[in-house]
């Protein structure tokens, strides 16, 4: 889109959408996971809706994985400032319902900063959408295997594969998660080794296809509303 799509698309709906996610350790899976999830469920539920999906934010807070080669953090006030002034250069091209699509749980003050806003704002209305953590899509998680988590088979989908890093056969014990909390980046590596949490590394593409239509459906209702009243000009 050019910037004359864009002045039409807000005159037109004043909804669009900014996905978020992180550049991180996935285990054998690609770095850009969380990024690459956001950013595809918030096209493919925006698309049948022509509404106007922004690039994705490819970097947020991960500080536990520093100690993994290729992970990149921000700090928590650099990615709220970062934010603050993306979610205001949308609010001025127009679009005055926004829906932050999230791929990363370590991203949560966000939804925080989106509350700030609203309440600076009084004209916009955005939501905050973690897509994998939404009632149904988590349900459908939970009712294929409760084990899913960071970086084992709940992110394993054809599109977050690397080719020449296949899935590790059979299942990995759970991590201390209480312990990893508490620990510094070289501890939680010496913990996780491969970075997985535990459990299967890869489950059938039919399981994960199921979770993805799930998704999909979800944060395309999410789009569809309800939003909070705005103010027309």
């Amino acid at each position: 889109m050019n910037w004359p799509d864009i002045e039409a698309a807000a005159a037109r709906d004043p909804r669009c959408i900014l996905p978020i996610g992180s550049t991180e350790q996935h285990a054998q899976l690609s770095l850009c996971v969380d990024l690459i999830l956001a950013e595809k469920v918030a096209v493919d539920a925006a698309e049948p809706l022509n509404i106007p999906v922004f690039p994705v934010i490819p970097y947020g807070l991960a500080p536990y994985f520093n100690g993994y080669p290729g992970t990149i953090c921000l700090k928590v006030e650099t990615l709220l400032a970062v934010m603050r002034d993306v979610l205001a250069s949308l609010r001025r091209a127009g679009f005055r319902k926004i829906l932050i699509v999230n791929g990363h749980g370590g991203n949560n003050p966000v939804g925080a900063l989106a509350q700030e806003l609203m309440s600076e704002y009084g004209d916009t209305s955005i939501k905050f959408h973690n897509w994998w953590n939404a009632p149904a899509t988590w349900a459908k998680i939970q009712s294929i295997d409760p084990t899913g988590s960071h970086a084992n088979w709940m992110e394993n989908f054809p599109w977050t594969r690397l080719a020449h890093a296949p899935a590790p056969a059979g299942e990995k014990a759970p991590v201390d998660m209480t312990l990893m909390k508490a620990s510094a980046p070289a501890q939680v590596r010496a913990m996780l080794g491969d970075g997985a949490f535990g459990g299967l590394w890869q489950r059938p593409d039919e399981d994960m296809l199921a979770i993805w239509e799930t998704g999909v459906a979800e944060t395309r209702a999410a789009l569809e509303g309800p939003w909070g009243e705005i103010a027309h000009d």
